[in-house]
């Protein structure tokens, strides 16, 4: 899972997308990174919205303080992130579950001095999906993250839109970034699991043709 951009919206279409999942499994979640923790957790958001039990999350994975890009909270922390103990965390969890893996920002996000967010996906080696806003300015965003991924040649899933709807935008996106928008999301007023759930019943991935491109 990956965003257009910081604050999109992708922990609560994680939330989502576990929900969805559980229909067709085992499903986990999985922060890798996580900045800024003593304000956000978005591993107990995910907990909470999709109602997860212990056996749905995993929480091993890179805290650190200070909301900011990966890169530069480890630097101020003293630290420098390494993506090899992620890795292998990733590859001693359960086999047999959908696993949602809600990356820091977006995807061009640095993680070190050498690598960026793609590289984690790239050794993750799953499908992407891409939360964006629904409003003016996402077909460039999410064109240009549409691009950044398949130039690394890593497969996308499908796009979740987030905002009110907007049938120009949508057309736009499918048509020149060649990507399904698998749902449109509201930005919820109200935000309970019990509502994230009647939501998803009924409006996420309705041909339900997403969960055959995460087979």
């Amino acid at each position: 899972m990956t965003g257009t951009d910081t604050g999109v919206g992708k922990t609560v279409v994680s939330a989502a997308l576990m929900i969805h999942l559980r229909s067709a499994g085992p499903a986990c979640y999985w922060k890798p990174i996580q900045t800024g923790i003593e304000e956000d957790d978005d591993t107990a958001m995910v907990a909470s919205l999709a109602s997860c039990a212990a056996t749905e999350l995993l929480s091993d994975g890179i805290r650190l303080p200070r909301p900011l890009s990966p890169h530069l909270s480890a630097r101020l922390s003293g630290t420098t992130i390494d993506l090899d103990p992620l890795v292998e965390t990733f590859a001693q969890a359960d086999p047999s579950a959908h696993f949602v893996v809600e990356g820091a920002g977006g995807a061009l996000v640095p993680i070190n001095d050498r690598e960026l967010m793609t590289d984690l996906m790239a050794r993750l080696a799953l499908p992407v999906i891409i939360a964006a806003r629904s409003t003016l300015g996402t077909i460039n965003h999410t064109l240009l993250t549409i691009e950044a991924l398949t130039r690394r040649s890593l497969s996308i899933a499908g796009v979740v839109m987030v905002g009110p709807p907007n049938a120009e935008n949508r057309a736009a996106i499918e048509h020149y970034g060649c990507v399904p928008v698998v749902a449109e999301m509201p930005v919820f007023t109200l935000l309970t699991a019990d509502r994230l759930s009647a939501w998803v019943g009924g409006e996420f991935d309705r041909d339900r043709a997403l969960l055959e491109r995460l087979r």
